[in-house]
């Protein structure tokens, strides 16, 4: 049993972006389904889909390349561990590389990056860091 399913979903992600892989598989969730439709949002994935295999599902990432398959992914962090949760209020949202990368955190109103949440006015879990 895992104690982090989201860390060892970021962890696929990454392992499988510095390996070159074109596509990588990671058992579903609602919450990882909404990491990864927010990383698509932002130009970090391609495209994902839900595979249903009647059991949990499984999450399938298509991940993106740059020319001469540069990464596009280049680092991914988890913020909030189940050890130590990070939160942060509205007024206090942070900034990524100085606004080159997004943070992604879980609110009130549901998964969303950092500028969204600065937007809307609401702090809440700080889940990871992208750039």
């Amino acid at each position: 049993m895992l104690t982090d399913p989201i860390a060892d979903a970021l962890t696929r992600l990454r392992n499988a972006n510095a390996a070159g892989h074109e596509k990588v598989d990671i058992p579903s969730s609602r919450l990882k389904v909404q990491i990864v439709r927010i990383l698509k949002e932002e130009g970090f994935v391609n495209d994902y889909k839900v595979i249903d295999d009647q059991r949990q599902g499984i999450l399938r990432v298509t991940l993106r390349y740059g020319p001469g398959n540069e990464r596009i992914l280049r680092g991914i962090v988890r913020t909030s561990k189940p050890g130590l949760r990070v939160y942060t209020g509205a007024r206090k949202l942070p900034r990524v590389l100085s606004g080159m990368g997004i943070a992604i955190l879980s609110t009130s109103k549901g998964i969303m990056t950092g500028r969204e949440a600065r937007r809307q006015g609401v702090g809440g879990e700080v889940l990871c860091y992208v750039w």
